[in-house]
């Protein structure tokens, strides 16, 4: 790959007036830290070259046995040196870019660990910083930055015990895209070391790695990614800036570095009640992965009401627990309530063998869940709109509100792949492109896939409840009286992990496939490629993790027939809820779902990185202890990158968002049949961010720090979930609870709910019990099995009861939308500042500007069909980009403007 200068000619445009003093904070780390500065020890030998990135591959030296045939020789031999020559293709195009190299090499028992060292020289910076629009600073900002507790607080005159003075606060800046030829116009540009930080380096580096080909470009053989994948290289990464451990003697807090500031301010367990430097977490990882602890922080702020109200309903649910009428009518019954058989091989049973039972479903199934339904339905949607409030305020601090419109550059395996170019309708510039309509075909394909795998959950959710009728008719044949009294519950609990347990599984196959479809489909830019990929993963997931709770609650028990006319499924008698009702086994439902996959992620969190460290470092040191012929020396101080390599990769922030946002519906859409979910969660929350902040800074590798707009997708998908919780809400309410019943009851009788229980029982048909016996089961029949009037009249209540709700839900939701505006005013009028200076910069050179959007506007958008390149995306120095095109026929599909 050859870098491409721009051509010579002058640009007389006035940027920002800027003041005349620089910002000596501005530019590296090291910079920052300045009253006791550290050694750098990521420089090359000369000890001044700064490291960008690391390349890194493993060899085997030992040596091949005698009786080894001769063709797996010869099979080994032509692997090696097929990856050899792709490595050396590959490290010869970055040279021909102008990146420095340095080969760094380290024996580790009969394995030999090449380390190569790449640096950017400026020139380099200045090139690719201009073609993929980094920012560079134009004026500081002194606005104080506060957020919205912190002013609460502050005019209730209230300690704020969550703030917390973080050494080195990053500077805010005006900025705007950098160039060449207006260098002296940026603060800091008199010092080339440290003009550029060290994100916006690796961010370069990155771009490059993936930009470079080692084969043949029409088949894919570009970037560093693919040969990862393909193991010719074990690793590519940036570097930490040093330990994160902090010094044993006492020193002043400005001299650590970034990272052991947000170890001690953040990654530790002590921090657990203060803000999260999120300005720092930007600096050090970059805007995307900033965003999402920015979003996890605010969402665990806004669970503490709703823990608060959603533990009050619970109280109240005990409360009733003591009070309640019909539980205690049905506690005191004795052999009054003689029920049918649960099976047709089980026999009558008595109603008040489930006091116990009926009991505790009164903690989820109380008149506090209408409020508190009501109240979380109003609550996610004031959630989401003060989120993008705070999401634009942060999006505009740190300079990325536009990012997705005009400055996301095509992914680069888009630039390599794509059979055609066409001229950017925002920019002018000539971009790679994929027609439309393939991609269409392809994305249809892929969503057939998801719904053949969606038909493959169902299957299992089938599966699971045939399991559960078979092993209750199984207890029930059992001699034991504990186990036949307790066979739904047992069949219940257990088929509740086994779904836990397939769930897992099938998102681990699913995630793998979603991913190849999703790289199938190319997708211009990265953010489309990965609202793409999360689309299709959270369709499945929402289908996998929701399908036994929908069941549960709105199907489970609604077909099973009566005594003498039920129901089959197989053969097999459809399954019932349980005495108590189904509200109770949804709660249980959720709370093994929710509450173990969340136990059972904290584990994996906490633990698995943890040995799959271990299990690293023994890979790379197996004779620790022994010398095993290693080079190095007992004693020997070990490099950063060598450090860095025993960590363990990042791969990426996919798991951690589907993690909260399952969460986050399973504390909505369900949240009538458990108030607990929100507590639960917020327990869940506080330990996330921590366990989150320590796997970043002390257990990965530091991943490429990535800009982004907002959360992407995700937003939408919350915002989906959020309608669908106000609907569950209303037919849970309506037709799983018993609330409306009660209230039914209450209005027609002397407003008591005594003889309640007699109420909601219906006497079975004399044909299946006898003459001499009687059974009772739950519902509104006659003797005969006919509905009874009541039944048609609570069936109506229900229905209107289901429209008002979400009606008046949707409608104070809509009001709370409009009187939140998405970007606060403060943010609008910056906003509006800045393109007014913006616009009086371009003023002194109007007249060319205007003849450049004339002459660019009168080029109509072409799509031309690509010739053979150099494989970064774009022509050789000196090359004509026009020759290097040909048109494409009338006919084809034109891009969209």
């Amino acid at each position: 790959m050859m870098i491409r200068k721009k051509a010579e000619k002058e640009d007389s445009t006035t940027l920002i007036a800027l003041s005349n003093q620089s910002d000596p904070n501005y530019g590296s780390i090291d910079a920052e830290m300045s009253p006791v500065p550290h050694k750098d020890r990521n420089v090359f030998r000369d000890g001044v070259t700064h490291i960008d990135f690391v390349l890194v591959w493993e060899e085997e030296l030992s040596t091949f046995k005698a009786e080894e045939s001769e063709k797996s020789l010869h099979i080994s031999h032509s692997d090696d040196n097929s990856h050899k020559k792709w490595r050396q293709e590959f490290l010869s195009g970055l040279q021909e870019a102008g990146i420095l190299q340095e080969e760094s090499e380290v024996q580790q028992g009969n394995k030999k660990i090449t380390y190569v060292l790449l640096s950017a020289p400026w020139e380099v910076l200045c090139c690719y910083a201009e073609e993929i629009g980094q920012r560079a600073p134009l004026q500081i900002v002194t606005t104080p930055i506060l957020n919205w507790s912190e002013k609460v607080l502050e005019k209730l005159s209230i300690p704020n015990m969550m703030a917390q003075d973080v050494p080195n606060p990053p500077p805010d800046f005006y900025t705007c895209q950098f160039r060449t030829n207006k260098l002296e116009r940026f603060l800091g540009h008199e010092k080339k070391a440290t003009f550029f930080k060290n994100t916006q380096r690796h961010q370069i580096l990155y771009e490059i790695l993936a930009r470079t080909p080692y084969g043949k470009t029409k088949r894919g053989e570009v970037g560093v990614d693919r040969l990862v994948a393909e193991g010719i290289f074990t690793a590519a990464y940036p570097l930490h800036e040093g330990p994160y451990e902090q010094p044993r003697v006492q020193v002043d807090p400005r001299s650590l570095s970034l990272r052991q500031i947000l170890h001690h301010y953040w990654a530790r367990w002590s921090c657990w009640k203060n803000y999260q430097p999120l300005d720092h977490i930007r600096e050090y990882y970059g805007e995307k992965i900033a965003l999402y602890f920015a979003w996890l922080g605010f969402y665990t702020g806004w669970l503490l009401p709703a823990a608060v109200v959603g533990t009050l309903v619970s109280l109240f649910g005990i409360w009733l627990m003591v009070t309640d009428v019909p539980a205690r009518e049905l506690c005191e019954s004795g052999d009054t309530f003689v029920m049918c058989q649960l099976c047709s091989i089980c026999s009558l049973w008595n109603l008040s063998t489930i006091c116990t039972t009926f009991k505790a479903g009164l903690l989820f199934d109380n008149g506090g869940t209408v409020f508190f339904s009501i109240f979380m339905s109003l609550w996610a949607v004031t959630f989401l709109e003060y989120w993008k409030r705070t999401n634009a305020v942060l999006a505009h601090r740190w300079d990325c509100s536009e990012f997705e419109d005009i400055e996301e550059r095509p992914r680069p395996e888009f630039t390599a792949l794509a059979p055609m170019t066409v001229r950017n309708p925002v920019t002018g510039a000539e971009e790679p492109y994929f027609p439309e309509s393939s991609r269409f075909r392809r994305s249809l394909t892929g969503n057939m896939v998801i719904i053949v795998m969606i038909a493959v959950v169902l299957m299992f959710l089938i599966g699971i409840i045939l399991y559960r009728t078979i092993l209750s008719i199984i207890i029930h044949r059992s001699s034991s009286g504990f186990f036949m009294f307790t066979a739904g519950r047992i069949a219940s609990l257990t088929g509740s992990v086994l779904n836990l347990v397939v769930i897992l599984l099938l998102s681990k196959l699913y995630t793998y496939l979603a991913r190849v479809l999703t790289r199938w489909e190319m997708h211009r830019t990265q953010t489309k490629y990965e609202d793409a990929f999360i689309l299709k993963v959270f369709i499945f997931q929402f289908v996998n993790f929701y399908s036994s709770p929908v069941y549960i609650a709105f199907f489970k028990g609604r077909f099973v027939g009566y005594p003498g006319n039920y129901n089959t499924l197989m053969g097999i008698r459809n399954e019932d809820c349980g005495a108590a009702g189904c509200l109770i086994e949804l709660a249980q439902e959720l709370l093994v779902i929710m509450v173990g996959k969340q136990i059972i992620n904290n584990v994996q969190e906490f633990v698995w990185p943890k040995l799959k460290a271990w299990w690293q470092k023994r890979k790379l040191h197996p004779s620790n202890g022994n010398n095993g012929g290693g080079d190095s020396e007992k004693g020997q101080e070990t490099t950063p990158w060598e450090t860095d390599y025993e960590l363990l990769l990042c791969e990426g922030l996919f798991d951690e968002y589907l993690e909260m946002v399952l969460q986050f519906g399973f504390i909505t859409i369900f949240v009538a049949a458990c108030p607990l979910a929100p507590l639960f969660a917020l327990v869940n929350n506080w330990v996330e961010v921590r366990l989150d902040a320590q796997k970043f800074v002390c257990e990965y590798r530091r991943p490429v720090a990535e800009r982004a707009q907002d959360i992407g997708i995700w937003l939408t998908i919350l915002q989906i979930i959020t309608h669908l919780a106000v609907i569950s809400n209303a037919f849970l309410i309506a037709f799983t609870s018993d609330f409306l019943p009660r209230l039914y009851y209450r209005y027609t009788t002397e407003g008591s709910l005594k003889g309640y229980i007699n109420f909601t029982l219906s006497v079975a048909p004399a044909s299946v019990t006898g003459a001499d016996t009687t059974c009772r089961y739950r519902g509104l029949r006659d003797e005969r099995g006919h509905h009874l009037p009541e039944y048609y009249h609570l069936l109506a209540i229900r229905l209107s009861f289901v429209i008002i709700f979400e009606h008046v839900v949707f409608f104070i939701g809509r009001m709370i939308d409009l009187m939140v505006p998405d970007i606060p005013e403060e943010v609008e009028i910056q906003i509006k500042r800045e393109y007014y200076m913006a616009k009086e910069a371009m003023a002194e050179n109007q007249t060319l500007v205007q003849a450049v959007t004339e002459d660019w506007e009168n080029q109509a958008p072409e799509l031309r069909h690509r010739r053979p390149h150099t494989g970064d995306g774009f022509p050789s120095p000196g090359q004509d980009t026009e020759s290097n095109m040909t048109p494409v026929p009338e006919d084809q599909e034109k891009p969209p403007l």
